[in-house]
């Protein structure tokens, strides 16, 4: 869906435009050799970032896999010590 958003910037980068100041002319050409090469680059930077995507989730799964958790439940030792004052 992002991708269909990108196109209409990817067509202005593959247009060049060249103004003839003397002729009153203005020449606007499309490169169509710019446009894949810039479709290139936007694909191959989307497959890393999805490839560091999952390398960090896959880093998160084992850091929660990881996790040692202790509970004391003995919680009568802590009331036996414990005195009072009736002043």
């Amino acid at each position: 869906m992002r991708m269909i958003l990108a196109l209409p910037l990817l067509a202005l980068t593959a247009c060049q435009v060249t103004e003839d100041g003397q002729n009153d002319q203005i020449t606007v050409e499309y490169n169509q050799d710019v446009a894949e090469n810039a479709a290139a680059d936007i694909a191959n930077g989307a497959q890393e970032a999805g490839a560091a995507i999952a390398n960090g989730a896959e880093g998160a799964v084992d850091a929660a896999r990881n996790v040692d958790v202790d509970i004391d439940t003995n919680t009568n030792t802590a009331d036996n010590n414990k005195s009072t004052n009736s002043n």
